[in-house]
């Protein structure tokens, strides 16, 4: 696993820190976002450390597509599925990217408006 020693999702996928899990494979972990904006909202990280999406898209060994199959099972597993989800990458500081561990959000449970802000 390649991982940075300052990373707050590194340290969750080292055990470190403890998170709610909800759903893992060899390569991606997904728990619950501490600051939940729906009634669903999980985070989906590869367990690898990569900064943002862009850099996992650069980089990619098919680790971009097991996160989105990851993030559609947890959207499945939370009930989510078959009314719709909304899954989110922010990409950088000015997106509102606040961890640089590349991370899709799973959001649903509620309509969701757009544009989203």
């Amino acid at each position: 696993m390649v991982s940075e020693a300052d990373c707050l999702f590194c340290k969750i996928v080292a055990g470190e820190i403890p998170a709610k899990i909800v759903h893992e494979t060899d390569r991606t972990l997904a728990f619950r976002d501490v600051n939940p904006q729906a009634p669903t909202h999980v985070l989906v990280v590869p367990k690898d450390h990569y900064p943002d999406a862009a850099a996992l898209a650069a980089a990619d060994h098919g680790l971009a597509d097991d996160v989105i199959k990851a993030a559609h099972a947890v959207a499945e597993q939370e009930g989510v599925a078959a009314s719709g989800y909304r899954l989110v990458f922010n990409t950088g500081a000015g997106a509102g990217q606040t961890v640089f561990h590349v991370h899709g959000h799973v959001l649903g449970g509620r309509g969701l408006a757009w544009p989203p802000g």
